[in-house]
């Protein structure tokens, strides 16, 4: 897909939707969900989100590159750890058990980058429970994967805690907390495995967790996405690392990046800039880039001037049985 088709899209967002009869709708930073008795409808929309703040601009396809990676690896995964996926009838779209969100976030570092090395250059040799040993390098390979637990947290950043804080702050107890980390980190190696098998090294990402109203425990959200994780490239890995470069990688950080040239990290009295056009293209390519490094798969996007339209008519059996 070339800059020019991206662009011809910039003007037909899926920005957010509005289907009165699809149930009671949430909108959180990226996702429009509808409630619909056990089920939950998730429409992820080409909003981006950075610093715990949705950006004014949209991105041409990130939505559907979301929810396709998404599925990709919650089938590629389920056989590890159970999951929310009941369909997947539109690009977009993804109707899921409904269940109720474990409050932690498990988040699992293969390397030390992004939140971790700053965290480490500024002195710090422990996160979230965990040691790191002295002598490390921004981009190295930490001696073993971690998992540094954060608190969901309903508005603003979310919040590093140990095991204990965890399970003292919440309803998960020290059995389940273990279980849990554990899928976290089955999950993660599986996605190395599989990221080194596409020439990439998957360097840190998120995992999120909901109980069933059985009392099971399920994975949700998303997995090895462009939003919720972060990649190296692997050719040239070792060489950078050796004359003390940064990693050339595939993640949402370089928007980030982008942001902070711009004097914006989401800080209050901090004006949030607009995205030009140009850039809206660059970030499409990159995370069509991830999809197709990822998953081994070639984009088709879901063209049309009119998403709100396609995206209501692949839900038309849904809509059926939907309570207003």
């Amino acid at each position: 897909m070339d800059q020019q088709q991206i662009a011809a899209h910039l003007d037909h967002p899926l920005d957010e939707t509005h289907f009165d009869d699809l149930g009671e709708r949430y909108q959180g930073k990226v996702r429009d969900t509808y409630r619909q008795g056990d089920h939950l409808i998730l429409i992820t929309t080409d909003r981006i989100s950075a610093f715990d703040h949705v950006l004014a601009q949209t991105i041409p396809f990130k939505g559907q590159v979301l929810n396709q990676t998404a599925a990709y690896f919650f089938e590629a995964t389920k056989d590890l750890v159970p999951n929310h996926v009941i369909d997947v009838p539109d690009p977009n779209v993804t109707v899921a058990e409904s269940c109720t969100p474990v409050p932690i976030e498990f988040v699992v570092r293969g390397y030390l980058e992004g939140h971790a090395w700053r965290e480490y250059d500024v002195g710090a040799r422990a996160l979230c429970g965990a040691s790191l040993p002295d002598g490390l390098q921004q981009g190295e390979a930490l001696p073993e994967p971690i998992v540094t637990p954060t608190t969901k947290a309903e508005t603003g950043h979310d919040q590093d805690v140990t095991p204990n804080e965890a399970i003292a702050g919440t309803d998960v107890t020290a059995a389940e907390f273990e279980q849990l980390r554990e899928w976290s980190l089955a999950l993660f190696n599986r996605g190395s495995d599989m990221a080194e098998e596409q020439g990439l090294l998957l360097v840190d990402t998120k995992y999120e967790f909901g109980r069933t109203p059985d009392g099971d425990f399920v994975l949700i959200d998303e997995v090895h996405t462009p939003d919720s994780s972060r990649y190296y490239y692997q050719d040239g890995y070792d060489e950078r690392l050796a004359a003390g470069k940064s990693q050339e990688q595939l993640s949402k950080e370089f928007v980030r990046e982008w942001l902070m040239d711009h004097d914006f990290q989401g800080r209050e009295d901090e004006v949030m800039p607009n995205l030009p056009d140009d850039f809206r293209v660059t970030v499409t390519e990159r995370y069509i880039e991830l999809y197709e490094r990822v998953t081994g798969l070639d984009f088709e996007p879901a063209l049309g001037d009119d998403p709100d339209a396609r995206i209501h008519s692949a839900l038309a059996p849904y809509r059926q049985g939907a309570e207003s």
